[in-house]
């Protein structure tokens, strides 16, 4: 279960008093007490009072609304190294659950906007931040409208493989966590869709499982192809300089 925040304010009352300054969000975290979540406990809930900021350190969130009729819309899944709880409102406008064991460090909101207030540094790191979250919002309003339901689910599988591996190569193995009915969530499919599109792209060969929760790319180049953004390369190396850095939505 989630510990309460006394710890971790108390952390960074201790390190807002260190005179180097800090040049890194994650520096920010850093001194703060790591909290553990268990698979589908909530971080926090939509309509919570937004009174933190959190950084993932380990495991996958799910971040999801629910809409009026009460269908859950996942707008994002989050990895080690992301923030949640960016909210210029004063409650949270979605939920944060977790998807895998979960670990967080976590801030109050008055902490965070004050060092930011006070760091040149941070300040064009935050901004950066912001503009990725517009960036990856554009980039699932597109996956939605445009997309056919086997475009969704191929560019799905290219986005996981580049954003568990951050900055590196991309992986030619995706680890895949969250279930056949949180992909149709974010996709906007249903699960019978999701599955009988993956059954085929392991049928043509584009794909193939990897034990329970994974797939390896057999043709990298060719799921590409399939995602509709008309890139289609033979092959996608170690040194491949065409593949794009995905972001994640937030």
């Amino acid at each position: 279960m989630l510990s309460t925040a006394t710890n971790a304010h108390s952390a960074f009352a201790a390190m807002a008093t260190m005179k180097p300054q800090l040049a890194t969000l994650d520096e920010l975290f850093a001194s703060v007490p790591r909290e553990t979540l268990d698979v589908g406990e909530g971080l926090f809930w939509q309509g919570d009072a937004a009174q933190h900021i959190f950084e993932v350190t380990e495991g996958v969130l799910r971040i999801f609304k629910i809409i009026g009729d009460g269908r859950r819309v996942i707008t994002g899944f989050l990895y080690a190294g992301d923030m949640v709880g960016l909210s210029l409102k004063d409650v949270y406008l979605y939920s944060a659950e977790a998807v895998t064991p979960v670990k967080v460090r976590r801030l109050t909101k008055r902490a965070f906007i004050e060092a930011v207030e006070h760091s040149p540094e941070l300040r064009p790191q935050l901004f950066a931040l912001m503009c990725d979250e517009m960036a990856a919002a554009q980039d699932q309003m597109v996956l939605l409208s445009r997309k056919s339901a086997e475009e969704r689910v191929c560019s799905f599988l290219m986005l996981i493989a580049r954003r568990m591996q951050g900055g590196r190569p991309m992986a030619r193995t995706v680890q895949l966590p969250m279930s056949r009915q949180d992909m149709a969530d974010y996709l906007g499919l249903t699960i019978e869709t999701v599955s009988r599109t993956i059954t085929k792209l392991i049928a043509r060969g584009v794909i193939s499982p990897n034990g329970r929760h994974a797939f390896d790319l057999a043709k990298p180049g060719k799921l590409l192809a399939l995602c509709g953004d008309g890139d289609s390369y033979d092959d996608i190396g170690d040194n491949a300089v065409k593949t794009r850095q995905a972001v994640w939505p937030h």
